[in-house]
């Protein structure tokens, strides 16, 4: 696919580092599967992957975290 962001480069499958934030609290997600931009970096997640991140992230809230980092587990 092509990058929307650059629209220079194509994206190719790799692991990123997600970090998500909200109110005080900070969770880091390692090795997470995206599309990543050969030319700028830009990364997609598919609707899968981020549903995933986002409940993890919501539980780390509800549990009063304020740093947490974590390795992707599929």
């Amino acid at each position: 696919m092509k990058c929307v962001i650059c629209r220079q480069g194509e994206t190719s499958p790799g692991l990123v580092t997600v970090p998500l934030q909200r109110g005080e609290t900070t969770v880091i997600f390692k090795e997470v599967p995206a599309d990543v931009c050969e030319n700028c970096g830009e990364y997609y997640l598919s609707q899968v992957v981020t549903e995933k991140l986002l409940a993890r992230a919501e539980a780390a809230v509800k549990n009063g975290a304020e740093v947490e980092i974590l390795r992707y587990a599929a």
